[in-house]
């Protein structure tokens, strides 16, 4: 899978295109995908995906922007498993917001050589958000290329989407969010230095790096830890501030993995969120915490015995 920057490559073979931010690469996405593959193989067409980086809403209002599900890297790496060809990475800054959708949709077709377009039938682009699918079909007319629109995916009556999912996942239903994304849900990042506190409580911790500050979960959960050349780890898992430690703390991602004591700093560890146990809580002392840390590890073992 080629990666390429802006709306620009060197390669002029014709290509089956869709945009959109793909945030959770969830069903609906994947369902889009399958349809780009499944058009682009009938056409004779490689597949491409434009994406945005950052989110527009991260640009636009950074402070009430939702939090992500995927970082650019997860993004990219359930692209490569969908088999997708090309994925172009659009800056977004004040001078991409400044382009109009007329702009956009030419550039894409010049650019891309897009022989085919497949977009949300909601989607909207370009300055004050002015593109739709209606003015991507009428180019698509004059300009030569076939514009398709995707439906919604609908599970239990209710439309798959990002926000479906973050709300499911800041409600604690992972099961929930596990159906819409197809998947469990995961956060994926480099182990990193901590202040050894896990160590210190007898509860040792892999600290996996976060791209973003605001996570869409908080809380003490049952986790898989997928590790580089170590396989597939149980382990439970605490996602939030550490209240009882600091004030005003960022948040940080602890992984105790069970009956594991190799080091794992540097290692990319992708941890897949199962159940939740808890919400996170200030203890009035280190030994009270300690103490609920037991009875989480003694819980998240459980469960696993549970679901074999």
């Amino acid at each position: 899978m080629q990666i390429l920057r802006g709306l620009h490559s060197t390669d002029t073979q014709a290509v089956a295109v869709t945009i959109g931010n793909f945030d959770g690469v969830h069903l609906g996405h994947q369902a889009m995908l399958n349809e780009l593959r499944a058009a682009a193989q009938q056409r004779g067409l490689q597949t491409a995906v434009v994406i945005f980086e950052p989110h527009p809403r991260e640009f636009f209002t950074p402070q009430q922007a939702p939090a992500r599900l995927t970082s650019l890297r997860e993004k990219l790496e359930l692209f490569r498993t969908m088999s997708i060809d090309r994925v172009h990475v659009c800056r977004f800054d004040a001078q991409f917001a400044r382009r109009t959708a007329a702009d956009f949709i030419h550039a894409m077709h010049e650019n891309l050589h897009a022989r085919f377009v497949l977009i949300g039938d909601d989607f909207r682009f370009g300055s004050g958000r002015a593109g739709d699918f209606a003015l991507m079909e009428k180019i698509g007319v004059q300009r030569g290329f076939e514009v398709r629109a995707v439906h919604s995916v609908v599970h239990d009556g209710v439309r798959i989407s990002s926000t479906a999912i973050r709300t499911a996942l800041a409600g604690g239903q992972i099961r929930m969010a596990r159906e819409y994304l197809g998947r469990p849900y995961s956060i994926s990042g480099r182990v990193v230095h901590g202040d050894g506190m896990g160590r210190k409580l007898g509860f040792p911790t892999a600290n996996v790096q976060l791209k973003h500050n605001l996570p869409p979960l908080k809380g003490i959960y049952v986790v898989l830890a997928h590790a580089e050349g170590l396989g597939v780890l149980q382990g439970v898992a605490s996602l939030g501030v550490r209240p009882t430690l600091k004030q005003d703390a960022r948040h940080v991602l602890e992984v105790h993995l069970f009956e594991f004591s190799q080091q794992v700093y540097g290692k990319h560890l992708r941890v897949e969120f199962l159940q939740k146990l808890r919400d996170e809580e200030k203890y009035p002392n280190l030994e009270a915490l300690t103490r609920q840390i037991a009875l989480d590890v003694e819980k998240a073992k459980k469960w696993f015995i549970e679901h074999e």
